[in-house]
């Protein structure tokens, strides 16, 4: 397992999941039709959980590349490094919504609504306004971020001195912060607060022949990438000040 392959399994996850706890709670006809919000936020805090199991030993699960740039804005991770994590996470994220689409075809052919068929893929603003939009976004990926900086290692003694690490527990901090973000600051834009999550299914919607889609919502697909980017700069200039 390379950190490449770590990171586009990770993604993939993070997003089969992701996409798929919407795909559930808004096409016709599934099991889990009508859920609701907390639903949603908490399946995509436990896809957050799955993603980093699987590719934290080998890549650190960035799963994200405002996390990845982040990292490297706060001298955490190598730039070098940086072109090969991006393209991982599109890929993994692009590779993950195909899959929804896979497993839910005959709920989307089930659906008239083609809003609702997009929503599985990519994010909308409740409330169109760019500004308020963008610092939506901004503020959701500070605030993961921010945490992402101040996580210590996970261990605990085992009695002797002796330091154990907690392994796959160590990802549940993170699942809880994006759980936390979902039901505190979602309720705008959806919470990308990730660029791969939304722009790399967006492209997924706009390629796949899914019946009776509208357009992919290109107009909106600029503030998911730019907000989370600069809410990841903005809480690394923070780390560095305050360290």
């Amino acid at each position: 397992m390379t950190p490449f392959i770590a990171e586009v399994l990770g993604t993939a996850l993070l997003i089969l999941l992701g996409g798929g706890i919407v795909a559930n709670d808004i096409l016709n006809k599934t099991k889990g039709n009508g859920g609701g919000w907390m639903t949603i936020t908490t399946a995509w805090g436990l896809a957050v959980f799955v993603g980093v199991v699987v590719a934290g030993p080998y890549s650190g699960a960035h799963l994200n590349p405002a996390v990845t740039i982040g990292l490297a804005a706060g001298g955490l991770f190598p730039w070098a490094d940086v072109p090969t994590y991006l393209a991982a996470e599109f890929i993994g994220a692009m590779i993950g919504s195909s899959l929804v689409y896979v497993m839910y075809k005959d709920h989307f052919d089930a659906t008239e609504d083609g809003g609702l068929k997009r929503a599985v893929f990519c994010t909308d603003p409740a409330i169109p306004n760019n500004f308020r939009n963008i610092v939506s976004e901004i503020l959701g990926t500070f605030v993961l971020l921010i945490c992402v900086f101040y996580f210590s290692d996970a261990e605990i003694a085992d009695g002797t001195g002796t330091k154990v690490g907690l392994g796959s527990i160590g990802a549940i901090p993170v699942a809880f912060v994006v759980w936390g973000i979902g039901l505190s600051l979602g309720g705008t834009t959806g919470y990308a607060i990730n660029p791969a999550r939304d722009l790399g299914p967006r492209i997924v919607h706009a390629i796949l022949p899914i019946k009776g889609k509208i357009d992919s919502g290109w107009s909106y697909a600029w503030i998911p990438i730019v907000g989370p980017i600069i809410g990841a700069v903005l809480a690394a200039l923070l780390f560095l000040v305050l360290n």
